[in-house]
């Protein structure tokens, strides 16, 4: 197609103004209501002799998904054309820019940026998901960045809706690998948390300046570290990170749902604690014990992950006389200690923090003794303190104060000389 070129009668491209791996997008004229529109051109499909068939019925089931997504953070869809066996797409034009090209011209985002980027893609996409809509390609390029500063969510030509067909053949993968989810990677069929998961790669790559798996000009040999889940430790510490690193779980059952990872970008993004509802609170314990659950040695497996937890009492009660035993006052917080991920030489650790306390937390400490030869790195949401193998972290100013059965957490590298080993019991106290 050419500039000045007229689509389905109405149409007047005028210029091109992007191009993907799905079409060529134009700035056009709808001269019959008067208005700017982007047009999407999409490529043909050379895989077959009926490719112009299977291309129109991609735009179609492209155009039936994304129009059914009304929402102020997804670019909105108007109409689909067909002109001498070429579809095209019809949506609003907005002066916009791939967050990709942002990327590359400004370097890696401020923390509070890509909180509240993150939070405006996560509303749609959590919309999206409420109408039985799935993206599959959630990447910085799918990001668009407005005039005014706001995101944007854009192609939803890989979707698929609850009661539309699909257009990918049998075992292809579908989508960007450096932000595909480990289990798409690994062959599974994509779900809600797979989006989850890309966008948390798409956030990581704004914070960090690359993706979370690195970047590999052999797609094979990074689709196998995708399907491994080892990600790049990052660098930049905060309570962002902690969130992120939440998304980027490798197992899809341990991810947020979108609405709740919209809940927790919005809270950094304000500067408020995020408070992860998504973390399982620990009971407390009906008799003063140090070893909660009554698992001798103080180290459970739950849910299949690693788990050592020892409560701390901030204010011991004092002796009495009285014959009647003293009654065990509430622990004033709860640790909990869990291996998220291992591989060869490493692990990722997680720790929660809980307020058990009816009122609110100013200050928290949580300690424990390091496993032999273990040594740590990309302390992130917390102060590190060491004295030979026993460690300490303690709050940041942005999580010191916990509201009544809050929760933070925060996490670091631990590298080893071997692949085994126990989680070791950490012990929590205020500060």
């Amino acid at each position: 197609m050419n500039r000045d070129a007229i689509i389905a009668g109405r149409y007047r491209l005028e210029r091109k103004v992007g191009r993907g791996a799905m079409g060529v997008v134009w700035r056009a004229r709808d001269e019959r209501l008067d208005r700017t529109v982007a047009v999407k051109q999409l490529l043909p499909d050379n895989s077959s002799d009926d490719a112009p068939f299977r291309s129109i019925v991609r735009a179609m089931r492209e155009a039936r998904v994304a129009a059914r997504l009304k929402h102020p953070h997804a670019v909105t869809v108007y109409d689909v054309a067909e002109q001498d066996g070429t579809p095209f797409l019809v949506m609003e034009f907005l002066p916009s820019r791939p967050l990709t090209d942002l990327l590359a011209d400004d370097g890696p985002l401020p923390a509070g940026r890509v909180a509240e980027l993150g939070a405006q893609i996560a509303s749609a996409l959590a919309a999206a998901h409420e109408d039985g809509i799935l993206h599959r390609d959630v990447t910085p390029n799918n990001v668009l960045i407005t005039g005014d500063g706001e995101a944007k969510i854009a192609d939803f030509g890989l979707s698929h809706a609850t009661g539309e067909g699909t257009m990918t053949g049998g075992g292809l993968v579908v989508g960007t690998p450096a932000f595909l989810s480990p289990e798409v990677a690994d062959g599974e069929d994509p779900g809600y948390p797979s989006d989850v998961f890309s966008l948390g790669a798409t956030l990581y790559t704004a914070l960090e300046g690359a993706p979370p798996f690195g970047t590999d000009g052999n797609q094979i040999a990074l689709l196998k570290r995708v399907a491994r889940g080892e990600i790049t430790a990052p660098r930049t510490t905060g309570p962002l990170t902690d969130v992120l690193l939440r998304l980027l779980r490798r197992d899809p059952g341990e991810r947020p749902d979108m609405a709740e990872a919209e809940r927790m970008l919005a809270a950094v993004a304000d500067g408020r604690p995020a408070i992860l509802s998504g973390t399982k609170r620990l009971p407390a314990p009906t008799r003063r014990s140090r070893l909660p659950f009554g698992i001798a040695g103080g180290v459970v497996v739950a849910g299949g992950v690693l788990a050592g937890i020892l409560l701390f009492d901030d204010d011991p009660p004092a002796p009495v006389a009285a014959p009647t035993p003293p009654t065990a006052p509430k622990p004033a917080c709860e640790a909990r200690y869990e291996v998220a991920s291992r591989w060869p030489g490493g692990s990722e650790i997680r720790v929660s923090v809980r307020n058990a306390k009816d009122t609110r937390l100013t200050g928290w400490e949580v300690s424990w003794t390091l496993p032999p030869g273990t040594r740590i790195a990309n302390l992130w949401n917390g102060s590190l303190a060491q004295d030979g193998d026993r460690v300490r972290v303690s709050e940041v100013d942005w999580n010191a104060v916990l509201p009544a059965g809050g929760i933070t957490t925060f996490g670091f590298i631990a590298t080893t000389g071997d692949d085994g080993g126990g989680a070791p019991v950490a012990e929590c106290r205020t500060s």
